[in-house]
């Protein structure tokens, strides 16, 4: 399920770099006068996405009902699996109203956050549904915790100034005129990447602490992979900016993102799970 939470992100990136933002320009169906797409490349790049969004809302909806059939039931499952509905269904909205008003950057900034929120939610709920899983408190040390927990909310704003930038730039997710941010990209992109070094400054904080805290093996396997996650996407991030923002590109931008914000959220829940 949180992969494929993950896939909306990476294919509604895909919408937007192709310009393919209003292929579909009527929601929720494409057109005045289909619900399917029309044999048009752009159309169909749009639909697919709508495409992944239905399985993934039929995903989330078996586990909401999973959850209430569950023996024995618990309320963190459940309002958990709920929230995730709940998320859905404000993305169906915002994605109708981000066509609906021609791509607003505000829209489409707000339709990616709400992305990644639900792939938070869809990582705890994985966490806790594991059948081994008791609640308890942190075993880690307190410095790692707090750390873990810094990092979390640096990831969200590297990801808030990411999606400023992405407004800013000129990847507007359709041919015709759509109204961008009014921002200097090269201030903006500047902010966006200082935030990004100060992530992976405190990620590899993280790494030193976890070897001088003692911290579990978990806890060790997680860094690591966090600290990969940082690595290929300040690569990426830079051949993006040195090679003018090419579409194909910035689609492994966004999907690196994505992983480094599941890494992050997936370090800080190992706090609570025993070596």
């Amino acid at each position: 399920m949180v992969a494929l939470l993950g896939l909306i992100v990476v294919t509604g990136a895909a919408v937007r770099l192709t310009s393919s933002g209003l292929g579909c320009p009527t929601w929720p169906r494409c057109t005045a006068t289909s619900l399917v797409a029309p044999p048009s490349y752009h159309a169909w790049v749009e639909f697919g996405n709508r495409i992944v969004t239905t399985v993934v809302g039929v995903v989330v909806g078996l586990a909401a009902v999973g959850s209430l059939l569950r023996t024995p039931r618990r309320r963190d499952l459940v309002w958990l699996s709920w929230s995730l509905i709940g998320g859905f269904v404000g993305q169906a909205v915002i994605g109708g109203l981000s066509v609906l008003y021609k791509l607003s950057p505000g829209w489409v900034m707000a339709h990616f956050l709400l992305s990644m929120a639900l792939v938070w939610i869809g990582l705890v709920l994985a966490h806790r549904a594991d059948p081994d899983w008791q609640p308890r408190r942190p075993d880690a040390p307190r410095e790692l915790v707090l750390l873990g927990r810094v990092l979390v909310g640096v990831a969200g704003a590297v990801l808030f100034l990411g999606t400023v930038t992405t407004g800013t730039g000129p990847h507007a997710g359709s041919g015709g005129h759509v109204k961008r941010l009014p921002f200097a990209l090269e201030r903006v992109t500047q902010l966006h990447a200082d935030s990004a070094l100060l992530l992976t400054g405190l990620i590899v904080a993280t790494l030193f602490t976890v070897r001088l805290a003692g911290a579990s093996s978990v806890i060790r396997r997680r860094a690591n992979w966090l600290a990969y996650a940082v690595v290929v996407q300040i690569a990426i991030g830079y051949t993006q900016y040195f090679l003018n923002l090419p579409p194909g590109v910035v689609e492994l931008h966004v999907a690196g993102a994505t992983l480094l914000w599941s890494a992050t959220i997936w370090l800080q829940l190992g706090h609570s799970v025993p070596d």
